[in-house]
């Protein structure tokens, strides 16, 4: 392939998010991030199928159980490349290809230092805080057993996680899906070997898991290696840079400290699902993992906000940033609210799928699933208006107002309302009630910068 070809098919991946009509752009960016977490969730709820049917009910409770754990401690990475997501928009956006490439550099380093310094506090801490969360004594086992192999893979997820992060601020969605569907194949493939054929349980689950986040962080940095030669990785140039190790901070910290206090919470309620017993945490796993389909779908909104964001706010394009608010928040309430009404339609079914037969379970199930779903879509908005706020290079009063508003407004609830009333209905109903209050805030917020924004672009035209 000749270098002229080689642009020419570099520049059809990408979106050019700059110029002319939003609304289709949007959703050309949207889609095959959808598709990256649907698949990525079709994946995951492989493991838990295979789990299910091959490995019985306690191997299942103990693989859906882990899930709030490694989100709050592999949160923090997560926010880091939401950092480095906003930098890279923001310098392509304005064109400055040698801050790109030097914050390339500089999130790939951080990504490999990170993965594996979460990675071993995962591996030793992982009993403990098992035990901690008060996991039934006939599935903490398997649960330490399975966290233990799936943080081996931490700095695989990590590097991934980066780089698709990256590339999706540069304007190509594609290649990671693609390096997502290999590795899931490659997940897939394995699950059925390792569970069904070998009877290694949740710990065949864990090592495919391990093995597919490999594979798809390789072919990310393959491709990142030969990318057009003014943002290219080089090997020897992996380094951190301090510069753009506190530009990454300054957005990232702060999304990393929210999503792990989100988690946190989550943990919190994890731990009063568990009181229930381990057909309340098998329900309560299936439905979870059901509903993640819709919060992915919607998610997507949310990162097409932060990067049409950024990009237009590092080219002075000022203008654009409320006809992405207004596109994105239409298309994610569309999503949610059709997509919740599905779910609820096929709750019985659906979670059939991961509870064959087991009616109790599945009752624990569709009690989540009739609060969570038919309000989903205020998760999505809540999402939206994060994004934007971050695309606008201010992450501190996302983060305030998530951890005050949702974070602590569920723990108040957990030790109030729940407390006085311990049903799984009114636990449940503390996820609305926090992204209603959140997002009410976050709109008074996202008024307030771009106000700011504008003004201070004036003082200094």
């Amino acid at each position: 392939m000749t270098k002229e070809s080689k642009k020419k098919r570099e520049k059809e991946q990408t979106i050019d998010m700059l110029h002319g009509p939003l609304a289709g752009k949007i959703i050309k960016f949207t889609i095959p991030i959808m598709l990256s977490g649907i698949l990525q969730l079709l994946f995951n709820a492989a493991d838990i199928i295979v789990v299910g049917r091959f490995a019985g009910s306690n191997a299942l409770a103990a693989v859906g159980s882990n899930s709030a754990l490694i989100n709050l401690l592999v949160n923090l990475l997560v926010g880091l490349s939401i950092g480095s997501a906003v930098a890279v928009a923001f310098y392509y956006g304005a064109s400055e290809l040698n801050q790109v490439k030097d914050t390339i550099h500089t999130s790939v380093a951080l990504s490999i230092a990170g993965g594996f310094v979460s990675g071993t506090l995962g591996f030793v801490f992982s009993p403990i805080l098992l035990e901690l969360m008060d996991t039934p004594e006939n599935i903490i086992g398997q649960a330490t057993l399975y966290l233990k192999i799936y943080f081996l893979g931490i700095p695989a997820m990590s590097v991934y996680n980066f780089g698709s992060a990256i590339m999706r601020s540069l304007g190509d969605t594609k290649r990671p899906l693609y390096y997502l569907i290999t590795g899931g194949i490659v997940n897939v493939v394995l699950n059925v070997i390792l569970v069904a054929g070998f009877h290694l349980d949740v710990a065949g689950v864990a090592i495919a898991t391990v093995v597919s986040q490999m594979i798809s962080a390789l072919l990310i940095l393959r491709h990142m290696a030969r990318m057009e030669e003014c943002i290219r990785l080089e090997w020897k140039k992996i380094r951190i840079s301090k510069n753009k190790l506190v530009r990454i901070a300054r957005i990232g910290v702060p999304a990393g400290i929210q999503s792990t206090i989100f988690s946190l919470s989550n943990v919190l309620i994890q731990s009063s699902v568990n009181s229930f017993g381990e057909l309340a945490v098998a329900g309560n796993s299936a439905s979870s993992n059901i509903e993640g389909f819709i919060y992915i779908a919607m998610n997507s909104f949310y990162q097409a906000a932060q990067t049409f964001t950024g990009q237009n706010v590092g080219g002075r394009k000022y203008d654009r940033i409320n006809k992405v608010f207004f596109n994105c928040l239409i298309m994610v309430t569309a999503t949610g609210l059709v997509l919740g009404a599905i779910v609820k339609h096929f709750a019985n079914p659906l979670l059939n799928i991961y509870l064959p037969g087991n009616e109790s379970a599945i009752e624990y199930g569709i009690a989540r699933i009739e609060i969570i779903v038919t309000t989903y879509f205020l998760c999505g908005i809540m999402d939206v208006f994060s994004g934007m706020l971050r695309g606008m290079g201010e992450s501190v009063m996302p983060m305030v107002v998530s951890m005050v508003g949702s974070c602590l407004l569920r723990v108040v609830w957990i030790y109030t309302v729940f407390a006085a009333n311990r049903t799984l209905s009114v636990l449940y109903w503390s996820y609305p009630v926090s992204w209603l209050v959140t997002e009410s805030v976050h709109l008074l917020c996202y008024l307030y910068v771009k106000k700011r924004l504008i003004r201070n672009n004036m003082h200094t035209a």
